[in-house]
């Protein structure tokens, strides 16, 4: 335990030297790119690290937690692994999650944006009774994981991640549930009015995720009616999928990114609303719909030239679940990703912690730590011979046969007993 608390307390210090070029979600921008964390989807033993990990010399700018699963009493959320060091609330079933409450600051520190996605595929509430019902949810979820209030909140509000303040809410409900619009507008509401009072002011956002089917059958009426910032279309699993994407074809029959961005420019409540690509991001991530290599670059260059277009979603979608454990465990993906986008390299930091402690300590005590940086501005001795491993390609772990040298002026980065990958 020793040995990952080290290296977390590495990165909040690294968090105070890199450059902000790497920025949370840009509504001017073209380049974004967000997966979902939380779900372990790889399912492996050290398949999801702590979510600071893939905030640190990432070009992911965006990261939704998945998820919120259950809204109304008892409101429940689902991290997975991650789940195993929070504790709950006495009485309750609800997480918190102290760990997650230091990465989400750590995270937003290198100018990430934090998103709590709602919904996923095992939401089965329904939505809510009344308008009325939705906006008291609204208000209380705002409560719950928004700016701390003033004066002492009331006993029944918990706060599963403490002092951390979320960037907004992703919205992902794949069933018809009821007074969604009312609940999505009273958040939009909530949120804009919380940022106006700040100072400096910022941005929370409202984001959706839903399937490429036009207009979508679950959220399409919400979608509607509020406005969002960016909607990640699921192009996979339906006849409108990326690998339905002709290149070169004067119109595409079935790949309908023309479709969402002419909503997004004639009839979305906010005109300026961004169409992320949202992508599977391993060959058993759907049934349909994974693209890779040349196909992967075409697509993206295709959806470029809409104006609405606003990058990539990658995920993993199998029983609900979905997140970058699987993007960071398909060697290359998400480099083809960056390169397509145009994304430049984040800056190489090496990072080294010396500790002579020995007994184990809580995972939030990061103070004890003695750590050592160095920017890597190029690497000496002799030239790697053999193939070379891609920036975030895999390059050791256990049962792990490939090659474990990375093209300069990468190295391998341990991240856990399953996997190391180029960084």
């Amino acid at each position: 335990m020793a040995s990952a608390i080290f290296r977390i307390a590495a990165l909040w210090a690294l968090g105070a030297f890199l450059p902000r070029a790497f920025a949370g979600f840009d509504p001017g921008a073209s380049n974004n790119i967000a997966i979902y964390w939380g779900q372990n989807s790889i399912n492996r033993a050290g398949g999801q690290q702590r979510l600071a990990t893939y905030c640190s010399n990432s070009p992911v700018n965006i990261i939704p937690l998945a998820f919120l699963h259950v809204i109304k009493n008892p409101t429940s959320l689902n991290f997975a692994n991650a789940g195993d060091n929070c504790t709950t609330f006495e009485g309750t079933q609800l997480l918190r999650c102290p760990e997650i409450e230091e990465d989400i600051q750590f995270c937003q520190s290198l100018n990430k944006t934090i998103l709590l996605s709602i919904g996923g595929a095992t939401y089965t509430e329904g939505g809510f009774a009344s308008p009325e019902e939705a906006i008291t949810w609204a208000n209380r979820l705002w409560a719950m994981f928004g700016p701390p209030p003033a004066a002492p909140p009331s006993a029944d509000i918990l706060r599963p991640f403490g002092s951390a303040v979320i960037d907004g809410f992703d919205m992902d409900f794949e069933a018809t549930s009821s007074n969604m619009e009312p609940f999505a507008a009273a958040l939009r509401r909530l949120m804009d009015d919380s940022a106006a009072g700040e100072t400096p002011s910022r941005r929370y956002l409202l984001s959706a995720a839903p399937q490429c089917p036009f207009p979508d059958h679950a959220m399409g009426a919400m979608l509607d009616a509020v406005g969002f910032d960016f909607v990640a279309v699921q192009f996979y699993n339906n006849y409108c999928g990326a690998p339905s994407y002709v290149p070169g074809a004067p119109a595409q029959n079935n790949f309908n990114f023309g479709t969402w961005d002419q909503w997004a420019r004639t009839a979305s409540v906010n005109r300026k609303v961004k169409v992320l690509l949202g992508l599977p991001a391993s060959p058993s991530a759907a049934g349909t719909g994974y693209v890779s290599g040349e196909q992967l670059r075409q697509v993206i260059a295709y959806a470029r030239g809409y104006g609405s277009f606003g990058g990539v979603m990658a995920w993993w979608l199998m029983f609900g679940d979905r997140d970058m454990s699987q993007a960071y465990g398909n060697p290359g993906f998400l480099e083809g990703i960056r390169s397509a986008l145009g994304v430049p390299l984040p800056p190489i930091t090496t990072v080294t912690t010396t500790s002579t402690r020995t007994s184990q300590v809580p995972t939030t005590t990061l103070s004890t730590s003695t750590v050592t940086l160095t920017k890597t501005t190029s690497t000496n001795g002799p030239t790697p011979t053999g193939p070379l491993v891609p920036q975030w390609g895999q390059c050791g772990g256990m049962g792990y046969n490939g090659p474990t040298q990375c093209q300069p002026p990468f190295t391998c980065v341990y991240l856990g007993d399953w996997w190391s990958h180029c960084a």
